[in-house]
Order: structure tokens, then C-alpha cells, then sequence
């Protein structure tokens, strides 16, 4: 049976670690280089990095910070913000990133998804789908870091990128984001049961309990926090030992 992974993600504005709720209230979080560090050497499995903003203020992802935290890390290094071209991955993967994630700009232009796992491998292409439940119970896909809906299903837009070459799916509720409420154990199920590849939760971490729960009724492949590995709430190793206890295989 495959490990599931803890992922500590940094959500990246202005160069410095930010955190939010609902996808707003940001705050600061501290400097991405030291947080990777810190990460790496607990036993984080992966490391995701988010340039919340590029997408919005129309530019590229910040490759030299994405250098700087590639040199004190040695755990894998997902980057994603304002990748919309084979050129912005190259660059990406030249500082150090080991697989990119593709958001906005693979929802406007499909066949982005379909160049990448063609031109880096389907394992290289993570697809960062924002979904948020609406009153008529359904969970959409949202673009430019939550502030545009589509009228998209999150399923029938999950199924069409993995058709395409996405080899992996981060997915984050937008209503249970930043929370600590848990996570988003429905829509999570939905995916992970239907997909076929690995499916990354994100959104609501609040209690170790709750990665129990998105592991085992959820069925996810790997959980991302943010806010409670930043400000020191829950601590990596001592998660990992938690999950081991209850049975749930995990890397120590």
C-alpha cells in the first residue's frame, strides 16, 4: 500500500509566506526559505509553492525565490503561479522545482495540460483546482485565486484533466480553507474514488484527527496544510506519529 504524504504548502505574496481564510484576511506567515527548511527537516514528504497573486497581477512565478528554497530542501518541490506556457516550466524546473502546478490557465486553455505531460511527463503536471460548494449543493471551479466562478463542475473539470495528462490533483475548498473546521471530506471522495491518479486535499486542517479523517473517509492520497504547520500549531513529526498509531501508512 502507498504512503500517504503530509504536505506543508507556502503560500507565497510579495516574497513572504502568507495565510488566509475563505481565500482572504491574508496575514503573514514568515520567510518561505526559513519555513522550507523547517519542513524538510521534520520529515515533510513534499513541499508545495503557491505565487497566490501572479495570476492575478499578470506575471511570471518568482524563479529565484523558488532557487534560493530548491538549495535547502531535499524533499520534492511542487511550484505553481502564472505558469501558462512549456517555456515558464522549463524555467521552473531549471531553479529546482521537481513538479509544476497549473491552475487558471490550464481552465482557459486545455490544451496546456496536454503540452506539459507530453513535453515533462504526466508525474510533472499537478493540477490546483479552487472548488467552492454552492447553495444548490454543487462544487464549482473557481479561477484567479477564488475570485472568478465558472459554471464548471469541479468532477467534470478533475476528469477532462486527467484525460489530458494531469498525473495528480490538488484540491482545495474554498470553504473550508484557512477554517479548521476539516477538510472537505465529500467533494475529496468524489475525486479520489473516480480519478485514477493521486489526489492532494487542501483546505481546513484544524486537528490531527482531520487528516485521519480525509485519509481514511475521504480516501486521499496526501493532505496539504498551511496555517497550523506555520504557526507551529501541529508539528510534522508528531503528526506522522498519530496517523502511524492509528493504522494509516505513512512515511516516519
Amino acid at each position: 500500500m502507498l504512503t500517504k504524504r503530509i504536505i506543508p504548502c507556502l503560500d507565497i505574496k510579495e516574497g513572504r509566506t502568507v495565510k488566509g481564510v475563505n481565500f482572504e484576511q491574508i496575514r503573514d506567515a514568515g520567510d518561505p526559505v526559513e519555513l522550507a527548511t523547517i519542513y524538510a527537516k521534520e520529515g515533510a514528504d513534499e513541499l508545495v509553492f503557491l505565487d497566490i497573486t501572479a495570476t492575478n497581477e499578470r506575471r511570471k512565478t518568482l524563479s529565484e525565490l523558488v532557487n534560493k528554497i530548491a538549495h535547502h530542501i531535499n524533499i520534492p518541490f511542487t511550484v505553481g503561479g502564472g505558469i501558462s506556457s512549456v517555456e515558464d516550466v522549463q524555467l521552473l524546473l531549471k531553479n529546482g522545482a521537481d513538479k509544476i502546478s497549473v491552475n487558471t490557465s490550464a481552465f482557459k486553455n486545455p490544451n496546456l495540460i496536454d503540452q506539459l505531460a507530453l513535453e515533462f511527463g504526466t508525474q510533472c503536471v499537478v493540477l490546483a483546482i479552487d472548488t467552492k460548494k454552492e447553495s444548490d449543493g454543487n462544487w464549482y471551479v473557481y479561477l484567479n485565486g477564488g475570485r472568478v466562478k465558472t459554471n464548471i463542475l469541479c468532477i467534470e473539470w478533475a476528469k477532462e484533466a486527467v484525460s489530458r495528462g494531469a498525473g495528480e490533483i490538488l484540491l482545495t475548498s474554498m470553504n473550508n480553507d484557512g477554517t479548521k473546521q476539516g477538510f472537505a471530506l465529500d467533494i475529496t471522495h468524489q475525486l479520489s474514488t473516480q480519478l485514477g491518479v493521486p489526489v492532494i486535499a487542501s483546505g481546513g486542517a484544524g486537528t490531527m484527527q482531520d487528516f485521519a479523517d480525509v485519509f481514511e473517509n475521504a480516501k486521499a492520497d496526501a493532505a496539504l496544510a498551511a496555517s497550523i504547520f506555520h504557526f507551529k500549531e501541529i508539528a510534522v513529526p508528531d503528526l506522522k506519529q498519530f496517523l502511524a498509531n492509528k493504522g494509516i501508512p505513512i512515511r516516519i
